[in-house]
């Protein structure tokens, strides 16, 4: 299948439809069709994440940590590390935990027709598309599935709502996740540093979150704390131009999102930019594999073999595989272990889930992220902290928090 085929783009209204709901788009299509070649994605895919999500459900809630479901966010207090604010907020209040750094961030979104979002607002709270903090008592939160499993359908038609509103009329939700509420939680939580990794959704305009996330951290003066990095569209023209500018303003990481984007990771022009990465010294952070709440139709880009060439081919780039790999995480640990330059977000994945992680790695490339603000930062940090309270386990917890970042970028 040749580049021109590959890069084929669906009609506008289509693409900008699907892009801004965040969960899929039309970009780089096949072939101008939706069926992948027989060996993109088998049955034997197909039955790997009908089995994962069987076998979460029968597991959950049975590892050494037992069960862990708590009402909303808030009900997180209940844990050791944990408590209440004045305003009924969850609080961190353990001053010994090494202050995280946060690899998984990103900001409300203004696309397409760009409706009106200001950045630099401040809100009473946050608004997560994962609000489970919206009533009293807030909907159930249990710490031993994949994240996305929390959400209701009610929640995940929420979710597809807010996600199209952001690129139309604008949205209640994108209003309040703002720089000023994302340092309030960071602060709440303890979190040091945070990555904004931005996506370029492919759209005819409106499709500039590097510069707009930059822009604004960069007026607030924020940089120290705040590190937006940068995406571009695989495929595109333009990509290794923006990529060389986006770099020159200081952007260190690459998002790419193969299941938004719809493209293969060891697709020759995706592999075109990895060569420039490395040239550039830009760490690239993927998604990683199925999440699971996502069209069918974007499965196959996402498959953890598809990622294995790029690992291969260029062992100077370092790869943070988003989310552990997300549903397809057994497949994703087994790849990032056979490769040096492999490195596994934790966001989302359960806490059985990364006790495997800790027991096949000692911690090591593993990587603190939250996915703000899809959900709240003490989600993430609570299965940490669970995770590593045995005695010997310190050092674990500091590396995961924050020492394997401050490894992989030396800026932090």
């Amino acid at each position: 299948m040749g580049s021109r085929s590959f890069l084929t783009r669906r009609r506008f209204l289509g693409r900008a439809s699907l892009s801004i709901t965040g969960l899929s788009t039309g970009g780089i299509v096949l072939n101008g069709c939706d069926s992948p070649p027989p060996e993109r994605y088998t049955q034997a895919d197909i039955n790997a994440l009908a089995t994962q999500r069987e076998q979460e459900q029968q597991i959950r809630g049975k590892s050494i940590y037992g069960e862990h479901i708590y009402d909303g966010y808030r009900g997180l207090a209940a844990l050791p590390w944990f408590g209440l604010d004045d305003a009924g907020q969850l609080l961190c209040i353990d001053d010994s935990i090494p202050a995280p750094i946060d690899v998984h961030c990103h900001l409300g979104m203004s696309v397409l027709f760009k409706p009106e979002l200001d950045l630099q607002t401040k809100t009473p709270r946050v608004r997560h598309l994962l609000d489970c903090d919206a009533a009293s008592p807030g909907s159930p939160f249990d710490l031993d599935i994949y994240a996305n499993g929390n959400f209701s359908e009610e929640a995940l038609s929420d979710l597809r709502a807010h996600t199209i509103a952001q690129g139309l009329w604008g949205s209640e939700y994108a209003a309040t996740q703002t720089i000023p509420n994302l340092l309030r939680e960071m602060d709440s939580m303890r979190v040091d540093k945070a990555l904004l990794l931005p996506i370029k959704l492919g759209l005819p305009f409106g499709d500039t979150l590097t510069e707009d996330w930059r822009d604004a951290v960069t007026s607030m003066g924020h940089t120290n704390r705040l590190h937006p990095g940068l995406s571009v569209y695989p495929g595109a023209k333009s990509a290794i131009a923006e990529m060389r500018e986006h770099a020159k303003r200081g952007a260190r990481v690459m998002k790419l999102h193969p299941t938004v984007q719809r493209f293969y990771p060891d697709h020759p022009e995706a592999m075109h930019l990895y060569n420039e990465a490395e040239r550039l010294g830009l760490v690239i952070f993927f998604h990683g594999g199925r999440a699971g709440i996502e069209p069918e139709s974007s499965h196959p880009f996402a498959i953890p073999r598809h990622y294995e060439a790029a690992l291969q081919e260029f062992p100077n780039v370092q790869f943070i595989l988003g989310h552990g790999g997300a549903r397809d995480g057994a497949a994703m640990l087994e790849l990032a272990t056979r490769h040096n330059n492999a490195w596994l977000g934790i966001h989302g994945q359960s806490l059985t889930r990364l006790e495997a992680m800790i027991q096949h790695t000692g911690g090591e490339r593993l990587l603190f992220g939250t996915d703000w603000p899809f959900y709240h930062m003490g989600a993430s940090l609570a299965k940490v902290l669970i995770a590593t309270q045995a005695k010997g386990r310190e050092k674990i917890r500091k590396d995961i928090l924050r020492g394997n970042a401050m490894a992989l970028f030396s800026s932090f």
